[in-house]
């Protein structure tokens, strides 16, 4: 009996210390397991850490600062594209972001409705820039220190454009084109005929075109907008380049201002084609491009389309002779695109490095080379070969801006002119300018009182204007 009990409690002790043992290894396993795990997690943090960039030291990751420009000139949409990829490219702590989609225009008042603004836009120099610094919805970049490497012409556009004297810079021009007569080289070196100097020179080279049994002039008024090429091109040298803002001073009128340019647009009629109201936009290009006339009344916007269907053609451009004295001739030039900062935008700083890229020798010249025009920035810029009859212009800054940027679009100025080159009766160019001044009024009302209130309160009189 005794040793059956002895037994049994050697068998329990044996169970107990094997039991024992069995727990202390199994607690070893685990603590290895959990040394391994550890590990495990030090490993994948150390790499996720090497993947975020951030700091051993601090543990936080680096900031991006993304940057939305909306532009407006769809046709260089790949051109910013490239922008945008090599900006990235080179920035680490900031994200550019550049949507050029179709009819930027409203997209643009769409999105400024919903307060949902870019960083900065890419606009034309018009008057959509003018409602847009109205609505003081743009930042005043006075401190940009690019701007002093700008031209003072495009400088001084912009502030014409301004509805009341405003403090400040809000823009900054990049790009400009021209306007006024395309030609033929090949067909004037063929008859030796030399480009016109003054508006009489250019009336009889007219003349001696017709004797020579060719077409002086593509016009192609069908599409309205056409009509407002040689417009400016004559208005730049005839009228005051703030003609519009003394208008609404209300010291002139329309009537008085523009009688020589509607003359004068009116007298081009005879050089064109029998009716250039048959002939849109891409009919005239291509009637030039086929060599049919010897000019062509439009800017160097066409060049492009021109040579789309005559790649070969060698086309010039000089600037409209529309004085009897050559030094009184204006090259009609405007700001094609330019970049205003958002005043809702949160980082200048990076909107500011942005403008730096955009406005690089090199990053000009890919433009320029691609899109053609004029560098707004001051430098040694080539223009295309087509541009080279209008440089002296340009050089000199002997440039004024298209009238038409000041016209508000719901006064239809282009339709207006067409009416009037089809007005055959004799008193035509009275109704015509009666009708500019009576319809400037009418779409001109609130902002014609918002210059007499600005004018009250500035003390100024219209004996001092």
């Amino acid at each position: 009996m005794v040793f059956i009990v002895a037994k049994w409690n050697v068998i329990i002790l044996i169970k107990k210390n094997m039991y024992m043992k069995k727990e202390k290894g199994a607690e070893i396993l685990m603590k290895k397991r959990r040394n391994i795990s550890i590990s495990v997690l030090l490993i994948f943090g150390m790499f996720v850490c090497m993947l975020t960039g951030c700091s051993g030291k601090s543990g936080k990751e680096e900031k991006v600062t993304e940057i939305e420009i909306l532009q407006y000139k769809q046709e260089a949409a790949a051109y910013f594209e490239k922008v945008e990829e090599k900006f990235n490219a080179t920035h680490k702590n900031i994200r550019l972001k550049i949507e050029s989609p179709n009819d930027a225009s409203t997209i643009m008042r769409t999105r400024f409705i919903r307060e949902d603004y870019p960083d900065i836009i890419g606009i034309g120099g018009d008057i959509n820039y003018s409602y847009f610094l109205d609505a003081e919805i743009l930042m005043n970049i006075s401190d940009y220190k690019g701007l002093d490497e700008i031209k003072e012409s495009y400088k001084e556009i912009d502030k014409n454009l301004e509805f009341v004297p405003t403090d400040g810079v809000y823009a900054v021009p990049y790009a400009g084109n021209a306007a006024g007569i395309l030609y033929n080289k090949k067909i004037f070196e063929e008859h030796g005929w030399k480009i016109p100097q003054t508006w009489s020179e250019l009336m009889n080279l007219c003349d001696e075109i017709q004797a020579a049994g060719l077409q002086p002039f593509t016009m192609g008024f069908k599409d309205t907008w056409t009509c407002l090429a040689p417009w400016n091109a004559l208005a730049v040298s005839l009228a005051d380049p703030q003609l519009c803002s003394q208008v609404n001073n209300g010291t002139t009128t329309f009537t008085k201002a523009y009688d020589e340019t509607a003359e004068k647009m009116k007298a081009l009629l005879a050089y064109g084609e029998p009716n250039p109201m048959a002939y849109s936009y891409n009919d005239a290009c291509t009637a030039f491009a086929r060599g049919q006339s010897a000019m062509y009344t439009i800017g160097s916007y066409a060049i492009s389309q021109i040579k789309s269907v005559n790649p070969d053609m060698n086309i010039g451009t000089f600037t409209f002779p529309a004085n009897e004295k050559e030094a009184d001739n204006v090259l009609n030039s405007g700001i094609d695109v330019q970049f205003c900062v958002m005043k809702s935008c949160e980082n200048k700083e990076a909107a500011y490095e942005v403008l730096r890229f955009l406005y690089r020798d090199d990053t000009i010249r890919t433009y320029l080379s691609e899109q053609g025009g004029i560098a707004c920035k001051q430098g040694d810029f080539p223009l295309s070969s087509e541009l080279e009859g209008v440089s002296s212009y340009v050089a000199s800054n002997r440039m004024a801006d298209f009238q038409d940027h000041h016209y508000p679009s719901e006064m239809s100025v282009d339709a207006m002119i067409q009416t009037y080159l089809l007005d055959d009766s004799a008193d035509a160019k009275k109704t015509f300018l009666n009708k500019f001044d009576k319809d400037w009024k009418r779409y001109n009302r609130d902002l014609i009182w918002k210059i007499q209130q600005y004018n009250e309160k500035d003390g100024t009189s219209e004996d001092t204007k």
